[in-house]
């Protein structure tokens, strides 16, 4: 047998091998690894957590008090120059627009400045916004629980004169009934679709 014929004869069995292989994925016989189709689920469920901090009103309120309706939550302080009234408006605002749909659901702002933010400073802030939204606080150590347990972020930025200010995430977090993470509103987010996210997670 020549040189020559031995090469074709060994190229014609590397292409049989290869189109055994294509087969064999089409088959499922040679499995691929499988995605991470569980990833979204478990990161999901890692935001949230147990919780107990006092309200505007004196009373306390834990995430177990909350279990039956859906709630938002968003992290701010009073002393905030723009986004925290803007977004506290616009929440006001949907619930007005919800209509008597917006009794199923609550609504929670939770300070990240605890040091300034006392119960009286908290009461005298919300009479700018709708009744219906809760403000709570807690400690420092118990601040930075609830903003750890929901991914989020807040940090102190001093500020010229030896005063500071609060960095933080502006996002509303929406949560179901049983306290799960279903996904958050977005300041930059058409009116129509923070409705209609709301709409559905009262529905669900």
């Amino acid at each position: 047998m020549s040189v020559l014929r031995i090469l074709r004869l060994g190229l014609w069995g590397l292409v049989a091998m290869a189109l055994v292989g294509l087969g064999g994925l089409g088959l499922g016989i040679w499995r691929l690894p499988a995605p991470e189709t569980n990833r979204t689920v478990s990161l999901a469920s890692e935001i949230g957590g147990p919780f107990r901090l006092t309200s505007h009103h004196g009373d306390v309120v834990s995430d177990a008090d909350l279990r039956g309706k859906p709630y938002l939550l968003f992290f701010g302080f009073t002393h905030c120059p723009d986004v925290c009234p803007t977004t506290l408006a616009e929440l006001s605002r949907r619930l007005e627009q919800l209509g008597s749909d917006a009794d199923r659901v609550r609504t929670l702002f939770v300070t990240v400045d605890p040091e300034r933010d006392s119960q009286e400073a908290l009461a005298s802030y919300m009479t700018s916004f709708d009744p219906r939204i809760l403000a709570l606080r807690g400690d420092q150590a118990q601040t930075d629980e609830v903003v750890r347990s929901f991914k989020a972020a807040a940090r102190k930025v001093p500020t010229k004169g030896g005063g500071y200010t609060m960095d933080h995430n502006a996002i509303v977090y929406t949560m179901n009934a049983d306290g799960t993470f279903v996904g958050s509103l977005d300041s930059h987010e058409a009116e129509e679709i923070q409705l209609q996210k709301l709409r559905r997670l009262i529905a669900d």
